[in-house]
Parts: structure tokens; C-alpha cells; sequence
């Protein structure tokens, strides 16, 4: 689904310059649950620009479910994005002159799908969060756990094959918190890839697999079913007791 094989961001002023990647490697296979963290600084942050097509790259190479992006100009990279990509932010970034139903709809529109398919679209994703009833409501009627399921809705909408999601409860507390990743959870049983930055150790810890950055470098890699089905296996070959 997503592969960087040696991958490089420099950002360079009259002064400096900076390698915010080097030397990056990551696989993210189809209908994985990856989790990121990392350091403040270390590149997260620009590893999700850039696998999201938002930032171009310096060197290396990536491929988004078999595309080689390499070389793709504006417009072709926001049609890849659009119709391969949905974004989670830590901020839901909702439109507040808009109510729920016409939040789901913004990014429908510029994919240009007609008003029934909006419409259907945007029912089900709401009723896949639990927000049906709520869709004529405002943003600024609705608690931060029920804005960010207004955003996983919007990104849910479009039918993404990977949802790319930056500290999805930052500003969310430890109860909503849980209740918005079993919901992610819910969303990656059904097939959908997630990969997921986060600071919280508990949110990482429930992802199936954790892929540590520092200093613009993958350092750590752990596969977590791997490392269950290992210890399941143990503790059967122990004798009881």
C-alpha cells in the first residue's frame, strides 16, 4: 500500500539546511493498523506530508498503492490523493459556517460525484460514526469527540484505501480518546490502512504494529501480531500448574 525505499526531505534556506529524512525506509502493507511516534522534531510530521502528497520529496523513492508519485505534477498528485487518501487531523479542521451534512460534503464536491452518490455517501459514513441524527448540527454544537467522528466521516466519504491520521486525539481526553480509536479500529476491521502519528503510548501500544522515527530515520520497526502470537504460543507449551 505505502513503500519508501531510501526516501529524502532537505529543506534549504540562504543558511541552512536541514534533512528533516534521510536514508527512510517504510512498508505499510494493505489493511494494516501502523502506528508512528517519535520525538518532537524527528520527522513525523513530514513523513505524513509527504505519504500524504501534500510535500514533495528530495530523493528516493515512493510508491501509494503501486503508483510510482516521482515525477507527478500538481494535478495528478491531488487526483491520487483524492481518490486514495483521507486525512484525520488533530484539529478535525471542520468548516464552521457549515453544518455536519455539508462538512462530509466539501471534498465530495471537488471530486465532482454527483448530488445522489453525495448524498449516500455522506449517510452512510455519519451512520458508520454514530452521527446520523446529527447531521444538520453545527461544529459549535457538537463535543470534540463528535467533531473528530465528523472528520472521520469526512475522510470516510470518499471510500480512501488508506487513511492517514496526525495525532487523531491530541485534543481529545483519555475517554473520547479510546472511543475515537475503537472506532478507527472498527474502520481498519473492515479492510481500510491506517496509519496513525501519536504521542500517546497507549494508543500506540493497541495498533497492530509501531514504527518508531528519530532523527529523520525509521529506528525501530516492532511487529506486535508477530510478537502475541509468539508469546500465545509459549505460554500453550508451558505445563500447568
Amino acid at each position: 500500500m505505502l513503500v519508501m525505499k531510501n526516501l529524502s526531505k532537505i529543506y534549504r534556506t540562504q543558511m541552512i539546511e536541514t534533512h528533516a529524512l534521510r536514508g527512510f525506509d517504510i512498508t505499510v502493507r494493505a489493511g494494516e493498523f501502523v502506528a508512528v511516534t517519535g520525538p518532537s522534531g524527528s520527522g513525523k510530521t513530514t513523513f505524513l506530508n509527504i505519504a500524504g502528497l501534500l510535500e514533495e520529496f528530495t530523493g528516493g523513492e515512493y510508491l501509494l498503492d503501486g503508483v510510482n508519485v516521482h515525477g507527478m505534477n500538481d494535478d495528478q498528485r491531488s487526483r491520487l490523493r483524492n481518490e486514495k487518501i483521507g486525512f484525520i487531523f488533530q484539529g478535525f479542521n471542520l468548516i464552521p459556517d457549515l453544518n455536519v451534512f455539508d462538512n462530509v460534503d466539501v471534498p465530495l464536491r471537488y471530486r465532482g460525484f454527483a448530488a445522489a452518490e453525495r448524498r449516500q455517501r455522506i449517510e452512510q459514513a455519519l451512520t458508520q460514526v454514530g452521527l446520523a441524527s446529527r447531521q444538520h448540527h453545527y461544529p459549535a454544537e457538537l463535543s470534540g469527540g463528535q467533531q473528530q467522528r465528523v472528520a472521520i466521516a469526512r475522510a470516510l466519504a470518499g471510500s480512501p484505501r488508506i487513511l492517514l491520521a496526525d495525532e487523531p486525539t491530541g485534543n481529545l481526553d483519555s475517554q473520547t480518546a479510546r472511543s475515537v480509536l475503537e472506532l478507527l479500529e472498527e474502520i481498519n476491521g473492515t479492510g481500510t490502512t491506517i496509519v496513525m502519528v501519536t504521542h500517546d503510548a497507549e494508543l500506540a501500544a493497541r495498533a497492530q504494529r509501531n514504527v518508531h522515527i528519530v532523527d529523520g530515520q525509521v529506528t525501530d520497526m516492532m511487529h506486535e501480531p508477530a510478537l502475541r502470537t509468539a508469546e500465545r504460543n509459549h505460554a500453550s507449551m508451558q505445563p500447568n500448574v
